[in-house]
């Protein structure tokens, strides 16, 4: 069972400097707890292919986890997938990327699979994910506001 989360933000922002912040996975501890570490692992400039490695903490758990981008469309849209087969795995997820005023839309979502067991708790990480969409992009928004 796969299913899909999103959530929306307006940063204060303009879409250049939001984009560069959400292309550097490096970042993502600074708007998401879950995040211990993560690292850029491949070579070259950021773009399709780029690869990351992360620690993540969910639900008590510590896992590994790898993630590829798969769409790097400058100044509005960025896709990765993860390459590692973890109980939950985001099979597919991005930010969207709008002008918007004197700032930036923001939209991030998630499809979140299951594998072996983990689709049994698939809908439970959904639940979760759904609840706290929208609290999760504000997270981003005051990252990027206050970097």
């Amino acid at each position: 069972m796969a299913g899909r989360f999103e959530g929306t933000a307006h940063i204060d922002r303009p879409i250049e400097e939001v984009f560069a912040f959400l292309a550097d996975g490096e970042n993502d501890p600074k708007f998401s707890p879950r995040v211990v570490e993560i690292a850029k692992t491949s070579d070259g400039p950021l773009g399709v292919g780029t690869t990351y490695a992360s620690t993540v903490k969910d639900a008590g758990m510590t896992t590994k986890r790898e993630f590829k981008l798969t769409q790097f469309d400058p100044p509005t849209r960025i896709r990765w997938t993860e390459l590692s087969k973890n109980l939950v795995t985001a099979q597919e997820g991005g930010y969207d990327l709008a002008p918007d005023g004197d700032g930036t839309k923001m939209t991030i979502h998630n499809v979140l699979k299951g594998n072996g067991f983990g689709k049994l708790l698939t809908p439970l990480a959904l639940r979760a994910a759904r609840k706290d969409a929208d609290a999760f992009a504000e997270r981003i928004k005051r990252a990027v506001e206050a970097s």
